[in-house]
């Protein structure tokens, strides 16, 4: 007989744990607004604890809960990825236009790059580059974008414009 770690059993991760999370985060919420008082930790708590029991009880909210959860900490990752390149990049301003363009330039090769690498790692890679390229959806999506560019040039050169 194999015996499942406690980690990934059902009962920690469908429930001890979206019970803990939910439980943290109106507790948390209740003492940072301050909505029932100042000094009021013990009616926090038992708000969060029935919150969270509450939670626990109902099988499709805790489903959404433990459905986004994995979507959060890939997004927290990816952003703290992003933020440490970007970081690396953009240092402190100097304040000079030239300074201020090349690092708009490579933060946008940047952010191109690890949703790039996001596409290749996940496998979506082969799919969009078929859309993008290959595809009769992709020549008209190159011809829109194109003509999306232009316009959006022409409002920027206006609106930037000399008026004299």
């Amino acid at each position: 007989m194999v015996v499942q770690p406690f980690l990934i059993s059902p009962i920690f991760t469908e429930f001890l744990l979206p019970f803990a999370l939910i439980f943290t985060l109106i507790f948390a919420i209740l003492q940072k607004t301050k909505l029932l008082g100042d000094g009021k930790k013990q009616i926090d708590a038992i708000i969060g604890l029935v919150v969270g029991l509450i939670l626990i009880a109902t099988p499709p909210a805790r489903y959404i809960v433990v459905s986004l959860m994995p979507f959060l900490a890939v997004a927290a990752v990816i952003l703290l990825v992003f933020m440490l390149l970007y970081g690396f990049i953009g240092g402190k301003t100097s304040g000079d236009v030239l300074g201020i363009w090349w690092k708009r330039a490579f933060a946008t090769i940047l952010a191109v790059s690890l949703v790039g690498f996001l596409l290749m790692i996940t496998g979506y890679w082969d799919a969009v580059r078929a859309f993008v390229f290959n595809a009769d959806s992709g020549t008209s999506l190159w011809v829109n974008g194109l003509l999306i560019a232009i316009i959006v040039g022409a409002i920027v050169a206006v609106i930037k414009g000399d008026v004299k």
